[in-house]
């Protein structure tokens, strides 16, 4: 049985957003935790900031659900129309307070093919730098693209998470990852047909981040070098 719309916004507020749905951030910086769901509704996945949920009657959508930083929830909203329909991303259909009802994407996200060992193709990779690529043409600015919210199904790249592109700045993640596509993975894991477990794939996360905030650091101990050097040579 298929939902209408308004039918469906009732059945969430009901049956999920009740006492029962316990969602705990631990980390900001970590996927949330789910520690419980109510019945019949499955728990897709998680990130920093919310989790995604699919009730099996409604099967083509999901419902993401945060669990802080609800002011996003309508700068997400504002995100999807800005970006209209396009294959390599989902569809926004309502959204409330504290969730969003998304049209479902179905694959295997980069992070988890690495660690399963599924081939990535080219154009996979190829898909998705075109998908952002889109996403500046609307105006927007594609922020925080790393392994966990791209995915891909039958050869073809999806991007999963939308919800920074509102941000301004520059995020190098999604260039550094196509690099090391191009540079480490193809010729080495691809060519191996190799599988890497996750507490390597967590430890690669954890020295990149690391590696990024150092940069950073060093960026912001130049900034004033620099300048005290340029204020020398105007005095002489």
């Amino acid at each position: 049985m298929l939902y209408s719309v308004q039918t469906f916004l009732c059945v969430v507020k009901q049956t999920l957003l009740d006492s029962s749905l316990q969602l705990e951030s631990a980390h900001p910086h970590e996927p949330i935790i789910v520690s419980q769901v109510p019945e019949p509704w499955q728990c897709l996945g998680v990130g920093n900031y919310a989790a995604v949920f699919v009730h099996p009657q409604q099967g083509d959508w999901v419902v993401k659900v945060y669990a802080h930083h609800f002011q996003e929830v309508a700068q997400e909203a504002s995100v999807y129309r800005q970006l209209g329909k396009h294959p390599a991303y989902s569809e926004l259909i309502a959204e409330g307070d504290t969730f969003l009802v998304l049209k479902r994407l179905h694959g295997v996200t980069l992070y988890d093919a690495v660690h399963q060992g599924s081939l990535i193709p080219e154009r996979v990779i190829t898909d998705i730098t075109c998908a952002l690529a889109y996403a500046q043409e609307r105006g927007l600015n594609p922020f925080d693209v790393h392994g966990k919210n791209v995915m891909m199904q039958n050869g073809q790249g999806f991007v999963v998470d939308i919800s920074d592109f509102y941000k301004e700045g520059y995020d190098p993640k999604w260039e550094h990852l196509r690099k090391a596509y191009y540079c480490f993975y193809r010729p080495i894991i691809y060519r191996m047909r190799l599988s890497v477990p996750y507490w390597l794939l967590d430890m690669t996360r954890y020295i990149y981040r690391q590696c990024r905030k150092l940069g950073y650091l060093i960026q912001q101990i130049r900034k004033p070098l620099s300048s005290r050097v340029n204020r020398s040579v105007l005095k002489e």
